[in-house]
């Protein structure tokens, strides 16, 4: 049921994408399709070749910042798998039932190498989602193909060579983020045809004396790659999107929404805004000047403010417009982040975000534990469906 909701969360999100991709990048578009290949694009009438059409949706399905992810992993995971996968699946003539193999355990391989090396590896200034999502892919395909135990270790050793992003790419207004995830679709599918073709690997890439968990992290948790028996599969621990906006700006989000909604505040009354949050929604994600729409997803200023002056964070709502709204800009600048410890503490269990306005001499609070879309507080069939209307 799990797999078959991400897939439905997925080809919604990246359909989106898609749209966003055709408007701005025709001239790489062209480039791309104009290669040949009978490989389906989700979105897209062209085909392209095997690789080209992973990369296209992957590109698509981050575009949007609706796909969904783990929060103890600090992952993204179906913009790369399940890119990933869909093209093979074509062109291996894979069953359905193989295809939600490949998701499940695919997620289970990246969700727990991430978990695994964070928080460190963040730290360090990787993008999770493009180095354990690689080899998330990687075994997703194998899996969905039914490697043997031999291919599937050299497919995670080769994924393990390429895996690489970096967070540096969300910054100054760069639109390169959803690359480390289309990196990491391509490098799956190289490195499980790889083992297909009968290369060897080495005895253990993960861990090694210079394999994947010692160059990664500070002090890899490898519990979490031996350790089985929660009752449960990672896959039932992802969450889904409702806003737009980077995963760290959701709980802040729905605090100025409930804030909004229950007291009634005009935006234009409003003196002063304070979230104390976690310090990882903090760091990259302050920044009270936006260069770009992607930029302005990545601000939980910026998210808050549009929040409290338009009721809602939905992917229409990221327009150009909005970047110079006076109204939003305000409230954006009267917008103070500070890192909690009570709530550094509840990591990575929660990610939570108190949001406080002050308004014609009162101050309003409210804090959010659960954002809107974690298995805690689920979206439901036709919300996942909804919310990627553009």
């Amino acid at each position: 049921m799990q797999a078959r909701l991400c897939l439905l969360d997925y080809e919604g999100v990246s359909a989106a994408g898609a749209k966003i991709l055709k408007k701005h990048c025709n001239a790489f578009l062209d480039h791309v399709t104009k290669q040949g290949g009978n490989v389906s694009i989700i979105g897209f009438k062209q085909k392209t070749t095997l690789h080209n059409a992973a990369f296209l949706n992957a590109m698509s399905a981050h575009m949007t910042e609706l796909d969904d992810g783990h929060r103890a992993g600090q992952i993204h995971l179906g913009a790369s798998i399940i890119s990933a996968l869909l093209p093979v699946a074509e062109v291996e003539s894979l069953s359905e039932e193989s295809v939600l193999r490949g998701i499940t355990v695919g997620y289970e391989a990246a969700i727990r190498l991430a978990m695994a090396i964070n928080p460190s590896h963040k730290l360090r200034g990787y993008h999770t989602s493009g180095t354990c999502g690689s080899i998330g892919t990687a075994v997703a395909i194998a899996s969905a193909m039914k490697f043997s135990r031999e291919q599937m270790k050299v497919a995670v050793s080769a994924a393990i060579a390429s895996a690489s992003g970096l967070l540096e790419m969300q910054e100054d207004g760069s639109e390169l983020k959803p690359y480390n995830l289309a990196h990491a679709a391509v490098g799956g599918i190289t490195a499980a045809y790889c083992a297909l073709a009968g290369f060897k690997g080495p005895d253990d890439a993960i861990g090694g004396e210079r394999g994947f968990l010692s160059v990664m992290a500070d002090h890899p948790q490898v519990q979490y790659l031996t350790e089985f028996e929660n009752g449960y599969l990672q896959i039932e621990k992802v969450y889904r999107k409702l806003y737009a906006a980077c995963r760290h700006a959701h709980s802040a989000i729905d605090a100025a929404i409930i804030l909004r909604n229950r007291y009634n505040i005009n935006p234009a009354s409003i003196s002063s805004i304070r979230i104390e949050t976690y310090g990882m929604a903090i760091k990259g994600h302050n920044h009270t000047t936006v260069k770009s729409i992607q930029s302005a997803k990545m601000s939980v200023p910026f998210c808050v403010a549009m929040a409290l002056t338009t009721g809602s964070v939905a992917l229409r709502d990221f327009v150009e417009e909005k970047l110079t709204d006076q109204n939003i800009i305000r409230l954006m600048n009267l917008t103070e982040m500070i890192e909690s410890p009570v709530i550094n503490s509840w990591l990575p269990e929660k990610r939570a975000s108190r949001v406080s306005i002050s308004s014609l001499d009162k101050t309003f609070s409210v804090c959010v534990e659960y954002p809107k879309g974690e298995p805690e507080n689920p979206m439901t069939e036709r919300e996942i469906i909804e919310k990627n209307r553009y």
